[in-house]
């Protein structure tokens, strides 16, 4: 079992930055890839980022792709999300997520098996 935490959520103007943290407790000593989703009130969960456990591949949800970066420290069992040119449309609550390390970057939210309860992120206009 993995715990996940998410931390740094928060209100912001149109264009701001917001980085996003998420720290991972329980058995860390296995290979996990992280990633980022969001959801939005009545919309479906929406892929943001993935990293794999190595921290050297990342993948980015195609409405996110240059302006936010996915990173982890795996000595300390964080994975973080920095957010710039945020927009009022990606108001959310963000999660973090991780699954077993199998090569994949998958942006399917059904293949991550632990979820942590999420941080809101609010981008005002």
């Amino acid at each position: 079992q993995v715990q996940l935490v998410e931390s740094g959520g928060g209100w912001v103007q149109a264009g701001g930055s917001l980085r996003l943290s998420c720290a991972a407790s329980g058995r860390t000593s296995s290979r996990y890839t992280m990633g980022w989703f969001r959801q939005a009130p009545g919309k479906e969960r929406e892929f943001v980022a993935a990293i794999r456990w190595s921290g050297v591949i990342g993948y980015y949800g195609d409405s996110v792709k240059g302006r936010f970066t996915i990173s982890r420290d795996s000595a300390k069992n964080s994975v973080y999300l920095q957010m710039n040119s945020l927009k009022p449309e990606e108001t959310a609550v963000y999660y973090c997520a991780a699954r077993p390390d199998d090569l994949s970057l998958p942006p399917q939210f059904e293949k991550y098996n632990y979820w942590g309860q999420g941080t809101q992120v609010t981008v005002s206009s």
